[in-house]
């Protein structure tokens, strides 16, 4: 159905001269910038958040690291002091080897000495032996007993004492000899088990500082990721800060220019208004102007004064059945082949050219939201946004009428052309604008 797809069709057409200020380009780019100011903000408030973050986790790693730089100072004084106590264990262990080689020498010595005196001590033996087995006599059986008992006296007065100093001094070397090993074997243990201790305590030291030295690198590279991120975000806040003072000029600008547009379309639509009135006042007073650009009159104090586009019979009114069903959004004037269209009033193209198979389309903006739309025609001469003038040639009829009509079944193949009068996008009754139907209907009242 016609009217519906023109209906359609005039939301799509913008008017060639708009009459009401309508929301500027710049203000809907400035509302657009504002939000990617708001969106910036935004960003810079996470961005300096995450900033804080990382400041508190660089001071903390800071913190640790010389925490951890202590402990390894403290570990590097331990594992000084245990080197020393090394030394001085190996110094006493160095100390008691040299003991145990005097030792070791003097017991050669003793025994060097008991070896060189043992032909001396084995005949003293031998002799005790003998004593023992044979005693001397006693003095009162015989003279010879006596001799012998004085013999016997003698030479154990004269061996006894020697023998016994030597047993003395060699069990004394012996004792002392017996202590001496007592007391080596003793420090050797002790130092075996000092140095054991020192071994280990130096392994755990050395496991500790091995740790804290890991522990000291992980924290220098996190404390470097840290410093990086840091850095990074510090770089994007300040561009986030040089895009939100980019933003804010470019969004003052657009706002100095919608300001600009809206006064100058102040002043146009005053301008108008003021064109309007004179225009106004010169009709009431003389004949239109064919060079004017504004309409003479207000389209809706043209009733029963506009002469229908094209000279023809209207075959087909507005409220008739459309022959689809639906009611008929205006009225149908069927033509001779190449009949002249004419523009009923003065008005703006609204817009000029071909729509689907209804031909070619002229849509006239006559003013206070009335549209007249021709539709049927073969060859148009006006183009969009001319302004023309009441009775100004629009186009010519072709042959035969166009396919889109083709629902009113119609009988005949005239050319036709479809006329609809919409006024705030509705479809209104066009008889009312028409010269020849005021008088047919005042013809038809008197009769």
């Amino acid at each position: 159905m016609l009217s519906l797809v023109l209906l359609s069709f005039l939301m799509m057409v913008s008017p060639a001269h708009a009459t009401g200020p309508a929301d500027p380009e710049s203000t809907a780019a400035a509302r657009e910038l504002e939000q990617q100011e708001q969106a910036s903000r935004l960003e810079l408030q996470s961005v300096a958040d995450q900033a804080a973050l990382a400041a508190q986790a660089l001071s903390a790693l800071e913190n640790d690291i010389a925490a951890l730089r202590a402990d390894q100072q403290a570990l590097d004084d331990k594992i000084a002091e245990t080197a020393s106590r090394r030394a001085s264990l190996d110094q006493k262990i160095a100390d008691g080897e040299r003991a145990m080689t005097d030792l070791s020498e003097r017991q050669e010595a003793v025994r060097l000495s008991l070896m060189s005196r043992r032909s001396v001590l084995a005949e003293v033996l031998a002799a005790l032996q003998r004593i023992g087995r044979d005693p001397p006599p006693a003095l009162l059986v015989s003279p010879e007993d006596a001799l012998s008992s004085v013999r016997s006296a003698i030479l154990l007065g004269a061996v006894v004492p020697e023998i016994r100093a030597e047993t003395e001094a060699l069990a004394a070397d012996l004792k002392e000899l017996a202590a001496l090993r007592e007391a080596i074997a003793i420090e050797r243990r002790s130092l075996a088990t000092a140095l054991e201790q020192n071994a280990a305590e130096e392994q755990r030291l050395a496991n500790l500082a091995s740790e804290k030295v890991a522990l000291q690198a992980e924290s220098q590279r996190r404390f470097e990721r840290e410093r990086a991120r840091a850095e990074a975000l510090s770089v994007r806040s300040g561009e986030l800060e040089t895009v939100i003072g980019s933003l804010a000029e470019e969004i003052t600008s657009l706002r100095d220019a919608a300001e600009e547009a809206r006064l100058a379309e102040e002043e146009r639509q005053r301008e108008l208004a003021e064109q309007l009135e004179r225009a106004r006042a010169f009709a009431a007073v003389s004949l239109p102007d064919k060079n004017r650009i504004m309409p003479a009159y207000v389209f809706s104090k043209l009733t029963g004064a506009l002469a229908r586009p094209a000279a023809g019979e209207t075959i087909r009114f507005f409220g008739d059945d459309d022959g689809t069903g639906h009611l008929l959004a205006g009225e149908v004037v069927a033509t001779e082949a190449g009949a002249p269209v004419h523009a009923p009033a003065d008005g703006w193209v609204a817009y000029a050219g071909p729509f689907r198979s209804y031909g070619e389309v002229v849509i006239l903006d006559t003013g206070e939201k009335h549209h007249v739309v021709l539709a049927g025609m073969e060859k148009i001469k006006v183009s969009a946004g001319q302004f023309v003038v009441s009775g100004e040639p629009l186009a010519t009829m072709g042959q035969t009428r166009f396919a889109g009509s083709a629902a009113l079944t119609l009988a005949s193949e005239r050319p036709t052309l479809y006329i609809e009068i919409r006024k705030d996008g509705q479809p209104v009754d066009p008889r009312p604008w028409w010269k020849d139907e005021m008088s047919s209907r005042k013809a038809r009242d008197d009769t």
